[in-house]
Order: structure tokens, then C-alpha cells, then sequence
């Protein structure tokens, strides 16, 4: 997320529009209506409303809270996850989360297990990803638990125990993307680990990943 976010009516409404064209991705990756996602504009946070199909709304529908969670805009009231959206923005610095019940991620999360760093795509949210203490969905608590796995991982994304997955990104496109790279590694280390004992990358293997995603997809002309 930029330094200095702008905060101005037209980026909210940029947001809105953005939360309306990414939410039916979680149809892909999460069942019935139990996942969310939000986008932070300044000090204003655009968000899937609660309990509506993801492909049921319209960018004057989206409601937008403040960070200390009050809706202030929006003809649908907000996701019941607000408090994690918002406790978790007022600690780290991104730009869009997406939470998703995504069937290999939560499988890790009922097991209490984090998921290992098994494939270099991973390094997009840090490596490995970690497990946060389990607490009740929609509370503060809940948002405390999984800032606190992330910044001890050094980690843009977290298992949820016995919940889900949430993964934060510079926009939502970026956290969508990254969304799918977790879930579909984490199917792949299930898969993995029913054959066999899954290998790991190492601390350097990851590095040099880093590294190389630097230079990776199409650059601008000097």
C-alpha cells in the first residue's frame, strides 16, 4: 500500500468497484457465502457486505467502515469479519485482505497446522504460512490472533485455526492472486504428504526466489 494513501471520494469509489469485480473470485475459493474481502482507502475501508451472494451487488451496495469498524456508506451492512479486516489494517500496512474457507487451507487449519514452504511461489506472502490461536469468527480477538501470527512469521497470510485463510496484499488483485498460490499450494502439500514426506525450500532457496521475482513478468522501459 502506498505511504500516503489517497483518501478522496473518487478512490472510494474506486474501491467499491474493485470489491464488486474481485468478490465472485471466492466463489472459486470458498464454499456458500462465508468468505470476504475489503479494500483499504486512507482511513476508510470498502468491504463484501454480510450474507449476499458474491455476484448479488452493486458498488452503491458496498459498505464502507472506518478503521475503528463504524459504517459509514453503503446501502448493505458490512461483513460480520469487520473487526479482523480492520483490527488487522490499523497494524499492517496493506492495501487489500481476502479471507476464504478454502477447503486444503482450512483442512491445514482444523489440523492446527502451518504450511510449510514447499514451493517458491509461497515466498508472495512471506514463505511460510502460519497458524493464528483459534478465536470466535467476527471478533477483535480473532484480528489480535492472526496479526500476531503474521509478525512473528515475517507473513502476509495466516491459517486461521478450525476457520480459514487470509491473506493481505498491496491491492486486490494482488490479494486474490496471492490467495490462490496459498490454497493451491496447500492442496498440493496434503496431496504430497498422503504419498510420501514432503520436502521443503530452504531459507536460501527462498531468498534466491525473492530474488528473482524481482526481474520476473514484463518490465518498463527505461
Amino acid at each position: 500500500m502506498s505511504d500516503d494513501p489517497t483518501s478522496g471520494a473518487e478512490s472510494v469509489a474506486a474501491a467499491r468497484e474493485a470489491v464488486v469485480t474481485y468478490a465472485p473470485r471466492l466463489a472459486e475459493l470458498t464454499p456458500g457465502r462465508s468468505g470476504n474481502l475489503s479494500v483499504r482507502v486512507g482511513d476508510r475501508v470498502a468491504v463484501t457486505p454480510t450474507g449476499v451472494a458474491y455476484d448479488g451487488f452493486e458498488p452503491a451496495d458496498v459498505p464502507v467502515v472506518s478503521l475503528d469498524g463504524e459504517w459509514t456508506d453503503g446501502e448493505m451492512a458490512p461483513s460480520s469479519e469487520v473487526p479482523m479486516h480492520t483490527g488487522i489494517y490499523r497494524e499492517r500496512e496493506v492495501g487489500a485482505i481476502v479471507h476464504a474457507h478454502a477447503p486444503a487451507a482450512t483442512t491445514l487449519s482444523i489440523l492446527g497446522e502451518p504450511l510449510p514452504p514447499i514451493h517458491y511461489m509461497l515466498v508472495a506472502v512471506g514463505g511460510e504460512v502460519p497458524v493464528a490461536d483459534y478465536a470466535p469468527f467476527g471478533t477483535a480477538e480473532l484480528a489480535a490472533n492472526a496479526v500476531g501470527a503474521m509478525a512473528a512469521a515475517d507473513a502476509d497470510a495466516v491459517i486461521l485455526a478450525n476457520h480459514g485463510l487470509v491473506v493481505c496484499g498491496d491491492d486486490l488483485e494482488d490479494a486474490v492472486e496471492n490467495t490462490v498460490h496459498v490454497e493451491s499450494s496447500a492442496g498440493a502439500y496434503l496431496r504430497a504428504r498422503s504419498v510420501g514426506e514432503p520436502t521443503t525450500l530452504s531459507a536460501t532457496d527462498l531468498a534466491d526466489a525473492r530474488d528473482r521475482f524481482e526481474t520476473y513478468g514484463q518490465q518498463p522501459e527505461e
